[in-house]
């Protein structure tokens, strides 16, 4: 049974037994009402003195009859009316009800026509502002969030396609370089200095699958953002990183300046010293010999912060954004040669958005790139954790 005809039934129901109860009610305050306003008077006689003839019947029998005459006549008028009110009330509730649930018919149809591929139709939200203007309001806003997810998932599911393929590209170039070292090696009579020279092409390749599958690993746990948050200081990870590149950095004759205050956050450790390690090896890796690099940390607008600048190649401004994408370089194509695999940055962000916090690039106009990374304030470390964290 459809909701209108159930709603119809109620609203006839309802009115029947509203009729029936002030039938009764009527019906009791009638019957009452006679005994007090029935009256039998006997006119006759022919001369003054002389007696009146016999009546027929009683008075009060008289009056009974008339009393059940005239409760007869109520009901049987009474029903008649009953009846037809309870028709008439039938048809005006299945046409109530229909204009009811009109409402709801429209928003089921709209429901009816949407898909994966067509969320772009709304219910439309009518006057005067009810229960259901506010149910149309509800499924409108669900409908938005519907879209904005399947309009993520879509954006997510082409990144990791594309992520996909340039992974198994840059595994698949060492494998490439491998197989043709072999068989160009192998093709002849080789002897020991062309098969030391395999051999040496060999471990590069290897060495070059095993650095992006270790970048990727990275990546993945990154991605995670597993671990125990703890209190942490980026300019601790800051000394930590430039004394560990201390060598690099003097071979390619790089000025080195540092502002570090204290930048306490929140977060996991590893992680977070793997970030700030990507960003200086990045600033190290893509300079020029005799370039800049700028390292500075502190708190601003109630976020702790880490800004690495370095001097290199010009990077036009609408490529910098991209450099957050895997295995791309400065100049927005994919990387295919050179110590590097193009991770770096990926993983960056992917411990930025771990940790709640923002990541921004941007190219200077005179060559390089600077990095700035916001992460939630934490409680400044003590003395003795800024001790104890130091190896």
């Amino acid at each position: 049974m459809t909701a209108r005809a159930r709603l119809t039934i109620l609203y006839t129901g309802l009115v029947l037994a509203a009729g029936i109860v002030l039938t009764g009610l009527t019906y009791l305050l009638m019957r009452q009402n006679l005994v007090h306003r029935v009256s039998v008077i006997v006119v006759g006689g022919t001369a003054a003195g002389d007696q009146l003839p016999p009546v027929p019947q009683p008075p009060s029998e008289v009056a009974a009859r008339v009393q059940a005459a005239a409760l007869s006549a109520f009901l049987s008028l009474e029903g008649i009316a009953l009846a037809v009110v309870t028709v008439l009330a039938a048809v005006l509730g299945w046409l109530v009800a229909g204009r009811v649930l009109r409402p709801i018919r429209t928003i089921s149809a709209t429901a009816q026509r949407l898909s994966a591929e067509n969320l772009s139709e709304r219910v439309p939200v009518a006057a005067p502002a009810d229960e259901l203007t506010t149910l149309a309001d509800t499924i409108n806003g669900m409908l938005d969030r519907i879209q904005q997810g399947v309009l993520e998932r879509d954006r997510i599911l082409h990144g990791q396609r594309m992520f996909t393929a340039n992974a198994a590209h840059e595994l698949r170039t060492p494998l490439t370089t491998m197989r043709t070292a072999i068989d160009v090696t192998l093709d002849g009579d080789p002897d020991k200095v062309e098969l030391l020279a395999m051999i040496g092409d060999v471990a590069s390749a290897v060495e070059h699958s095993q650095r992006t599958l270790d970048g990727l690993l990275a990546l993945a746990r990154s991605q995670a953002g597993s671990g125990t948050p703890r209190s942490v200081d980026f300019a601790l990870f800051v000394e930590r990183v430039l004394n560990g590149a201390a060598e690099e950095i003097a071979a390619r004759d790089l000025v080195v300046r540092t502002e570090l205050d204290t930048a306490s956050t929140t977060g996991e450790p590893i992680l977070l010293e793997r970030m700030v390690g990507n960003l200086i090896d990045n600033a190290v890796r893509h300079n020029h010999a005799g370039g800049r690099i700028g390292v500075f940390t502190g708190i601003v607008a109630g976020s702790a912060f880490l800004r690495v600048e370095n001097t290199g190649e010009k990077i036009p401004p609408d490529t910098a954004a991209r450099l957050l994408e895997p295995f791309v370089r400065g100049d927005g194509s994919r990387i295919h040669t050179g110590p590097g695999t193009g991770l770096g940055l990926s993983i960056v962000d992917a411990v930025v958005t771990a940790h709640r916090g923002t990541v921004a690039l941007t190219a200077d106009p005179r060559g390089g790139l600077i990095v700035e990374v916001r992460l939630p304030r934490a409680e400044p470390l003590t003395t003795y954790e800024r001790v104890a964290d130091v190896p």
